[in-house]
């Protein structure tokens, strides 16, 4: 009796060893392209576009003002003051969508340094077309390890913390879903978790871009 009990717990000590150390001689690696509804990065370019194609248009009014009368130039100046006061609008629209929709963050990865749990690469978050964010890791290299997770925490501890689900894999570039609301400012670490023994992997610290 007593041997089949010493039997019985070699084999559930031996399951939980493999289950623990087999990710550790494994790898995987996911590459996923750039969301569809990204929104461009360099959405201040288009407008810097616009802003030099206006100053054209208005150079070439000035040019062809000074060859008609008194009276086209009125309405010229007219044109003008409504043009001004249309740019002046844009100009205030424009920094309220920058500050609603191209607000990023971004952050490097640091292992934890132990010589086993490792995590190394770039992390950013990318704006959407419908207000939420994306958290993107790239070039992304970690150590495979079990039950591995990416949260969003206010620590390195996960105290607390917003779960965005299971690592994709140990290598390559990965997009993840941030939750609707998720406050960057207060979740601004980037954790790669090992859930079943709580061990940090690696981190990253998120900083406005």
């Amino acid at each position: 009796m007593n041997k089949l009990i010493i039997i019985a717990l070699v084999a559930i000590i031996g399951i939980g060893v493999t289950y623990a150390i087999s990710p550790y001689f494994t790898s995987s690696t996911v590459n996923e392209a750039l969301p569809n509804s990204a929104i461009p990065l360099k959405m201040e370019d288009t407008t810097m576009m616009k802003d030099e194609s206006m100053m054209k248009d208005e150079s070439m009014m000035k040019d062809e003002s000074m060859m008609k009368d008194e009276s086209m130039m009125k309405d010229e100046s007219m044109m003008k003051d409504e043009s001004m006061m249309k740019d002046e609008s844009m100009m205030k629209d424009e920094p309220i969508m920058e500050d609603m929709q191209m607000q990023t963050y971004g952050g490097t990865f640091v292992g934890v340094g132990d010589g086993i749990h490792d995590a190394q690469g770039m992390v950013r978050t990318i704006p959407l077309n419908d207000g939420n964010n994306v958290l993107r890791l790239e070039n992304f290299k970690a150590t495979n390890g079990p039950d591995l997770y990416v949260y969003l925490s206010t620590d390195n501890k996960a105290s607390e913390f917003v779960s965005l689900g299971k690592l994709k894999a140990n290598n390559g570039n990965q997009n993840y879903d941030i939750p609707e609301n998720t406050d960057l400012e207060k979740y601004s670490k980037v954790l790669i978790w090992c859930k079943a023994f709580g061990v940090l992997f690696g981190n990253a610290d998120l900083s406005p871009q």
